[in-house]
């Protein structure tokens, strides 16, 4: 087990962490939810019924979406975009090693499958960290539109008007748009942050940080 936790501490501890907060944002989202259902003479909802409400899949897939979409920005920027003295960032004018693909690595039994195999299956694998993260984009885009829409609707019914809204329709309204900027503009903002404070920081022990005795012009964390 402690070796487990060595070896996988990061992930395991970060994934704790999402899942306590997300039951957390459950149980709170529930009294809210249905605090807010009393208070407009409406039916509540028991514990089942409000996995399905658009009160809890629009607050979940929204925050989902920004970070996906922040990820695989990043993914993607830094593959051509520099900031010299970031940690983040890959040295200018240099080929790195994440730029390369050995041709000797294809008879490396240790090389992932797709690498040994080359072809269409490198193609897609070279890419696929980007091509998972726009999917997870994709999916958490729609469902914060499903959601939404579910939301926007009960709104709408609780102050007496039949007007709705498809998830499609949804995507259209400054709602949606202002729930999905407020959320990406925190993302960009913290990510732009860390790659400008990378420069002039240091975090002893952390692949995220630069060594400690780096100058501030260094790139890279090596």
């Amino acid at each position: 087990m402690c070796r487990i936790f060595r070896e996988n501490g990061l992930s395991i501890v970060l994934f704790g962490i999402f899942f306590f907060s997300l039951v957390g944002q459950y149980f709170t989202g529930f009294n809210e939810y249905n605090n807010d259902q009393r208070d407009h003479r409406q039916p509540t909802v028991d514990y089942v019924e409000y996995f399905g409400t658009g009160h809890f899949i629009e607050a979940v897939f929204e925050n989902w979406e920004s970070e996906f979409l922040q990820m695989a920005a990043y993914v993607l920027f830094t593959i051509f975009l520099f900031q010299k003295g970031s940690s983040e960032s890959k040295t200018p004018n240099t080929l790195d090693r994440v730029d390369l693909i050995p041709e000797d690595s294809k008879h490396d039994k240790n090389a992932p499958f797709p690498v040994r195999r080359g072809g269409l299956w490198l193609k897609l694998y070279q890419n696929s960290l980007s091509i998972a993260l726009l999917s997870l984009f994709a999916i958490s885009f729609a469902l914060h539109a499903v959601g939404g829409a579910k939301e926007y609707n009960e709104d709408q019914a609780a102050h007496g008007s039949a007007e709705k809204v498809s998830a499609v329709g949804y995507v259209g309204t400054s709602r949606f748009w202002f729930e999905s900027f407020q959320n990406w503009q925190s993302e960009f903002l913290s990510m732009g942050m860390m790659v400008v404070l990378s420069i002039f920081l240091r975090q002893k022990g952390s692949p995220e940080s630069k060594p400690v005795d780096s100058a501030h012009s260094d790139t890279g964390n090596s």
